[in-house]
C-alpha cells in the first residue's frame, strides 16, 4: 500500500500541470484606452458586467504625450497627462476590468457574438464600447517629435493657458486653425498664423473674426521647416513656397491645426463612419450595429477634450448595461 501511495504521488509530481487556459469570452469588450475606455470599463464592471479593455499600440492615447493637465477636474494642481492615464487605470482594474495591452487588427460585428481579433487571441462579447480616438495630424518635422508637449501642442483649450504673454504660432487654415488661433488671443502676446495657401479655407464669419482681431499676423504661402530649443520651443524657420524666402519666427508655443484622423481603419464596412472617418451615433452612443456603441474622440470631432471623452465613457456603459440587461443570454 505504501508503495503503490509513494508511486501515485511521485507520477503526480512528474506530470506536468495543464496550463491554465485563457479567457477569450466577455460581456463587454471596450477598444481603446484613453479616458473614455478608461471611465467605461469602471462603469461596466460596476455593473457587474465581465469586461476586458484592449488597450492598442498606446495605452492612455493622446495624453501620454502630454506634460501638465490643469482643465481635469479634482486635481487642483493639475497632473501631468501620463500620470493621470496611470491612475485611471489603476481604478479601472480595481473594479474588476481585465486590460491586455494589445492591439486589435480586425473585427465581426456582423454575427454575434461579436469577434474582435489581436495579434495574439481572437475575443468573443456580447458587446463592445469602441474608445480608439483620433490622431491628430503632424507636419511630420524632427522637431515635431522633439518638443512634443514642451511647446508644440495640437489642442489649444488644453494648453493655450501656459503661453501667457509669449508669441505663438498656429499652423493651418482652416475653420479649427482660426478657432484656435482666435482663442490663443486671450493669452498671447501674438498669434502669427501659417498657412500654405493665400486665402483661408475656414468659413467667411471665422476669417473676418481673425482679420480683424489685432494680435493675429498672417504668413501667406508659407510652411514651417524646422522647430528649434533649448528645452522647450524658441523658434520656428518658416519658408515661403512662392518665393523660397526663409523667415524666423520667435515663439514659445507651436499649435498644429490641420486636422485630425480618427482611429476606425478596422471599423470601415463593420459600422457606419462619415465622410472623414468618424464614426456615425444614432441615438446617444449607439452605432447603427446593435450592440456596438462607441466613445469619445473617435465620434466627437468638436470638443476633443479628456472631460467630455470620459463623459462619453460614463454614457457608453450606461448604454451597454441597458442593453445587455434587456437582451439577456
Amino acid at each position: 500500500m505504501m508503495s503503490d501511495a509513494g508511486s501515485s504521488v511521485l507520477v503526480e509530481r512528474d506530470s506536468p500541470s495543464k496550463p491554465e487556459k485563457k479567457k477569450t469570452k466577455y460581456d463587454v469588450v471596450i477598444i481603446g484606452a484613453g479616458p473614455a475606455g478608461y471611465t467605461a470599463g469602471i462603469y461596466c464592471s460596476r455593473a457587474r458586467h465581465d469586461t476586458l479593455i484592449i488597450s492598442g499600440i498606446l495605452p492612455g492615447g493622446q495624453l501620454m504625450n502630454t506634460t501638465d493637465v490643469e482643465n481635469y477636474p479634482g486635481f487642483a494642481d493639475g497632473i501631468m497627462g501620463p500620470d493621470l492615464m496611470i491612475t485611471m487605470r489603476k481604478q479601472t482594474e480595481r473594479m474588476g476590468t481585465a486590460i491586455i495591452d494589445d492591439e486589435v487588427i480586425d473585427v465581426d460585428f456582423r454575427h454575434k457574438p461579436f469577434k474582435i481579433l489581436t495579434a495574439s487571441e481572437e475575443y468573443e462579447c456580447r458587446a463592445v464600447i469602441i474608445a480608439t480616438g483620433a490622431s491628430p495630424k503632424k507636419l511630420g518635422l524632427p522637431g515635431e517629435t522633439t518638443f512634443g508637449g514642451k511647446g508644440v501642442s495640437y489642442c489649444a483649450t488644453c494648453d493655450g493657458p501656459f503661453f501667457r504673454n509669449q508669441e505663438i504660432i498656429v499652423v493651418g487654415g482652416g475653420d479649427s486653425a482660426i478657432e484656435e488661433g482666435t482663442f490663443l488671443t486671450k493669452f498671447g502676446s501674438r498669434v502669427h498664423m501659417v498657412h500654405r495657401r493665400d486665402q483661408l479655407r475656414a468659413s467667411k464669419v471665422m476669417q473676418e473674426r481673425a482679420m480683424v482681431n489685432p494680435k493675429i499676423q498672417f504668413h501667406w504661402n508659407s510652411e514651417i521647416t524646422d522647430i528649434q530649443g533649448d528645452q522647450k520651443v524658441q523658434k520656428a524657420i518658416l519658408k515661403n513656397i512662392k518665393t523660397g524666402e526663409i523667415t524666423t519666427l520667435t515663439a514659445g508655443g507651436i499649435f498644429v491645426a490641420i486636422g485630425h484622423t480618427p482611429n476606425t481603419k478596422i471599423f470601415e464596412n463593420q459600422v457606419e463612419l462619415d465622410s472623414q472617418g468618424y464614426i456615425v451615433l444614432k441615438d446617444h452612443t449607439k452605432t447603427n450595429v446593435e450592440g456596438v456603441f462607441a466613445a469619445g474622440d473617435v465620434h466627437d470631432h468638436r470638443y476633443r477634450q479628456a472631460i467630455t471623452a470620459a463623459g462619453y465613457g460614463c454614457m457608453a456603459a450606461i448604454d451597454v448595461d441597458k442593453y445587455l440587461t434587456e437582451n439577456k443570454a
